[in-house]
């Protein structure tokens, strides 16, 4: 599992560690999406690297 936080002005997306509940800018995903994510073109993705074991 993994929850998704992303930033429209920066064309940045995070991926990371499960966080708070009720953020509405973050989205928790299971691990196949986390995997399979993509971004628009021109956006940055960030991958926290706890989540490569």
């Amino acid at each position: 599992m993994a929850t998704l936080t992303y930033d429209y002005g920066d064309q940045m997306a995070a991926l990371g560690p499960l966080g708070a509940p009720n953020d509405p800018q973050a989205h928790d995903l299971c691990s196949p999406h986390a995997d399979r994510m993509s971004v628009p073109s021109g956006w940055i993705v960030v991958r926290h690297e706890a989540l490569r074991a």
